[in-house]
Order: C-alpha cells, then sequence, then structure tokens
C-alpha cells in the first residue's frame, strides 16, 4: 500500500467536516435568517434592521430608516398615531409646556434675511435693547445670510439651554454700522390664551388657543380682568383651537358646571372606562356662557363644547368642530424621540363619541381632506348642506345631538363669501397681504411707533391710501392687477392689511380684538347674548 494513501481517508474526513462547518456558516449567513425571522414574527422588524446594517449592499444610517419607517407603520392604525423624532420632539412640546429656553423675539424671514418683527416683554432681548425691525446678519460672529436661513434654522440657532448666551449681529435703521449684542437665553412664556376684553359693557370675550400646562391658571387671570370690567356674561372663542391637554380642558370646563356634571369619560381595549366630573368649585357655574367652534375645533377644545352643549350650561355657536374622539399616550423612547399611540376614545357627558370617520391605513393628508370635502360640499355656507349619520344622543334637556362626526353648533354662522374675489383670494393665498404688510412696517416703523394705541394707529392709516398701495406691490409680484375685484372688495382688503399692520405693532391681543369688530360669529354671540338666548331649551 501507497504511504501516502495511508493519510487520503484522514484528508476526507477533515474536508467533509470543514464543508458542513463552512457550509453551516453560509447557510446561516444567507438563509437561515429568514427561517428565524418567519419564526418569530414579533422580531421581524428587530432582526430586518439587523440583516440591512449587516448585509445591505450600501452602508445605511439605521437610525434614519426608523425615523422613516416609524410613521408609516402608525400610520396604519389611525390618522392621530403619531411618531415625533428626537430631534422635533422638544419643539412638539414646547406649545402646550408653556414655556421654551429662547432669546425672546418674534422674528420673519424674508429676501434670505432674519428680521425680528416683535420682542416679547421681559424677555433676554428686550433686556439687552434689541428691537422689532433688527436685522440679523450674524450669529456668534458667523455670518447669517442666504439660502441657509429658514426658519428651522433660526430657532436652532436662537434657542438653547437656559442661562447659554448667544451673540446676535444685526443691522439697525438710523445706524451705519452693525451692532453686537450679547444675550443670555431665559425663560420664554408661551401664552395659550390670545385675548381677554369686553365685547359689550357686560359681555366678556376669551380666546384660548390651545389646551397647555398654563391655560388654566392663564383663565383665572383672565377672568379676574374681566371682573374688573364687572361682565355678567361670557363668550369663550375655541375656533381653530387643536386641542391639547385632556386634564387642561377639564380644568377649564369645571369653572362652569355645577357640582357632578359628566365633562367626559374615556375607554379602550386595555384602558378601563374613567370618568370626569366637575367638582362644584368653579366660580362661573350660573353665568351666561356662549362658546364658539369652527371647523378646526378639535380634540381637547371638542371635549371642553360637548361637555357645554351636553350638559345644557350654554350654547355653541359656529360651525361644525373637526371631530378628533381618540386618546393618545405619550411614549418616551431612550433617545428622546416620542410615539403618541393611541389608547381609547373620548366621549361627551351624553355617551357620544365625536370622532369622524376614518379607514385604517389612510393616509394622514388624505384624512385631513375632510375639510375641503365639507367646504366643496357648501358646509360651511349652508346648515342644510351638514350631513350627521352618527346615532342619536341626547343632552339633559332631551335635545338631539349626534356622535360620529365632530359637534354640531346650535347656532350656524356661515362664513361669509358674498365680497370674496378670485384677486383677493389670491392675495391671500400667496400671502402677499402679509408680505406688504409687514415690509410696510418695517419701512415706516419710526413713524408707526409715534402712535402708542391701535386706535391711534388705525386714525392714521386709514389716510395712507394702503390698498393702492398693496394693488401696486401686488403687481409688481405677479399677481396682476383687477380694479374692478379690488373694488368689490376694498372692505375685505382694509381690514386683512389694517389688522395686519396692528398685529406687527402691538400684541395679538389687540389684532384679535380688531378683527372680531366685524367677525359674523362673534357679531351672532353678542346678538343672542343681548336677546336672551344663552341658555338651551328643551325641544
Amino acid at each position: 500500500m501507497n504511504r501516502n494513501n495511508r493519510f487520503v481517508p484522514i484528508i476526507i474526513a477533515i474536508s467533509v467536516v470543514a464543508g458542513i462547518i463552512i457550509g453551516t456558516f453560509f447557510t446561516n449567513r444567507f438563509a437561515g435568517n429568514k427561517l428565524n425571522i418567519i419564526n418569530s414574527s414579533s422580531n421581524k422588524l428587530n432582526d430586518l434592521l439587523h440583516i440591512i446594517d449587516d448585509q445591505y449592499v450600501d452602508t445605511v444610517n439605521i437610525s434614519t430608516v426608523v425615523d422613516d419607517a416609524m410613521p408609516k407603520i402608525l400610520e396604519e392604525l389611525d390618522p392621530h398615531s403619531t411618531y415625533i423624532s428626537a430631534k422635533d420632539a422638544k419643539t412638539a412640546n414646547d406649545d402646550l409646556k408653556g414655556s421654551f429656553s429662547g432669546i425672546g423675539v418674534q422674528f420673519t424671514v424674508r429676501n434670505d434675511t432674519v428680521r425680528i418683527s416683535g420682542i416679547i416683554k421681559g424677555g433676554p432681548s428686550e433686556k439687552v435693547g434689541l428691537l422689532a425691525g433688527d436685522k440679523i446678519i450674524a450669529v456668534d460672529g458667523k455670518k447669517y445670510v442666504g439660502k441657509e436661513v429658514t426658519n428651522e434654522e433660526t430657532m436652532h440657532r436662537l434657542k438653547g439651554e437656559k442661562g447659554t448666551t448667544v451673540t446676535v449681529t444685526v443691522l439697525r435703521h438710523g445706524h451705519k454700522k452693525p451692532l453686537n449684542f450679547t444675550i443670555v437665553r431665559g425663560d420664554i412664556p408661551i401664552k395659550s390664551i390670545d385675548a381677554a376684553y369686553m365685547l359689550t359693557s357686560t359681555l366678556g370675550y376669551i380666546k384660548v388657543k390651545s389646551f397647555g400646562e398654563t391655560t388654566y391658571a392663564e383663565l383665572l387671570t383672565a377672568l379676574a380682568q374681566l371682573e374688573e370690567n364687572d361682565f355678567r356674561g361670557l363668550v369663550v372663542d375655541l375656533r381653530g383651537n387643536g386641542g391639547g391637554y385632556l386634564t387642561s380642558a377639564i380644568q377649564l370646563v369645571n369653572e362652569f358646571l355645577p357640582k357632578d356634571c359628566m365633562i367626559v369619560y374615556t375607554e379602550g381595549r386595555r384602558v378601563k372606562r374613567e370618568e370626569y366630573k366637575s367638582d362644584g368649585r368653579g366660580a362661573y357655574q350660573e353665568m351666561p356662557l356662549i362658546v364658539l367652534t369652527d371647523e378646526q375645533t378639535a380634540s381637547a377644545a371638542e371635549i371642553f363644547s360637548g361637555a357645554i352643549q351636553d350638559n345644557d350650561r350654554g350654547i355653541i355657536v359656529g360651525r361644525r368642530t373637526f371631530g378628533k374622539g381618540l386618546v393618545q399616550q405619550p411614549i418616551d423612547f431612550s433617545d428622546g424621540s416620542i410615539v403618541r399611540l393611541t389608547i381609547a376614545r373620548y366621549y361627551t357627558p351624553s355617551g357620544r363619541c365625536i370622532q369622524k370617520p376614518y379607514v385604517k391605513g389612510q393616509k394622514r393628508e388624505e384624512y385631513e381632506m375632510d375639510l375641503i370635502t365639507r367646504y366643496e360640499h357648501g358646509e360651511f355656507f349652508n346648515e342644510d348642506s351638514i350631513k350627521q349619520t352618527g346615532e342619536v344622543y341626547h343632552t339633559k334637556l332631551g335635545r338631539d345631538v349626534y356622535g360620529g362626526g365632530g359637534i354640531m353648533p346650535d347656532y350656524f354662522v356661515a362664513e361669509d363669501t358674498t365680497l370674496f374675489t378670485s384677486y383677493y383670494t389670491d392675495a391671500v393665498s400667496t400671502g402677499l397681504i402679509s408680505q406688504f404688510c409687514f415690509e410696510y412696517v418695517d419701512n415706516n416703523r419710526p413713524t408707526l411707533q409715534k402712535y402708542e394705541t391701535p386706535e391711534d394707529l388705525l386714525r392714521y392709516i386709514k389716510h395712507q391710501n394702503l390698498i393702492e398701495a398693496f394693488a401696486k406691490y401686488a403687481d409688481k409680484h405677479d399677481l396682476r392687477r383687477r380694479n374692478n375685484m379690488i373694488v368689490k372688495s376694498k372692505s375685505l382688503f382694509e381690514h386683512a392689511i389694517y389688522g395686519s399692520i396692528i398685529y406687527n405693532m402691538f400684541e395679538i391681543g389687540d389684532y384679535t380684538e380688531y378683527i372680531n369688530r366685524s367677525d359674523q360669529t362673534v357679531l351672532k354671540a353678542v346678538d343672542l347674548y343681548k336677546k336672551g338666548k344663552t341658555q338651551p331649551t328643551a325641544k
């Protein structure tokens, strides 16, 4: 026997073993994962991400893949379950938290430059001497003009931790050289109540923008302010209020309800029914009350409206609300991102859920198109165009109310479009009116600042032929002049232009008060109050 042949069996055995080992390795690497994923479906996503990270042809940022995928997964559930990336989470919470840390300015971006439109009173910028009209050209010594200038990037550069500093370089009217200001960032309050004033000698008005952590305290302050004017009735304006914290809405409506009235209850598959009732401590349990709503009144604002309507405590005036009856619970991830997951539905005191219909997996844009559909069907203009097909419920007095599609007002107010023209609509939708007004204020600020009250300013600007000035401005910005349409929409243009200038020069409350002078819903509320029709009656 050849001596070399003695090693052949050994070599073959080693080769077979090596083949088995190598084959097992490659099988596990390129095929076995499929079996593991199928057998452990709950880990599919996690396994898939590991496979992509390990085997995909190009380098992939897994964090970005997750951030892009999470919204699509939640979109398959309902329109209100959402994912907020770590980058956006803090900004998303600021409005409801009631404050953020920054320098305390309001700004707009015009022609690739940050222009300060307002200084928040008592804020860090006011303390160092920044003024409305200043143009920021550098931040922390680095040039900041051009295409990189956006709202998001500006907020990123100006916001920061409390106590940190930022230096801004500005151009100021009347100064040849740039000015530098070093600002120590501080807490900047975000108000959720825009206005509180007297509509008549006895009827007060409060505009609630959202329901945040500080809204209840702001409400008490606003009511105390109205008390000084001896108010005897109240309008609570919730138009455009997209909601906020459930607890905040409960606190507010509790001020107006007698003891043991149901405010709202929540219930879900894994969430037991939880009821919220009034405690009887509210100071305004019998005051005549009118609540204003529209198609953008949603969520917590609908809880407030529904509690007032179902308890027959006051009247709802305006248009049908949005129809959001789903409750989201925020779930925080370790990287700072947040999932707001729908865990329950909320129900008004009569037992109705006012969530409007939706299709699972429907894109959020399509869901929100419902408002355009309502508009096209004429719902904003004619009460008879409103079709509520949900189950019928009953208020305490036995009045019919409906589930499944927002809250119907007790008194409908149509949107007035009689003076609308395509020219006016284009002027508004393109933003040309707001651009014109900002530039007018920016170019005439020293003159406009001489007027200490909105009324004084209004008397001045009414004589400046601003509609003609706007028409010339718009013509230069590709909106062709249409004289007949300008004449027809004259009062609308005056209202929009004067209001925008007041907004740029004074507070949001001053702007709200001016706009409300010709607001049909507000006027309807005043008329109902004067006629003593603020208390629902049984049908």
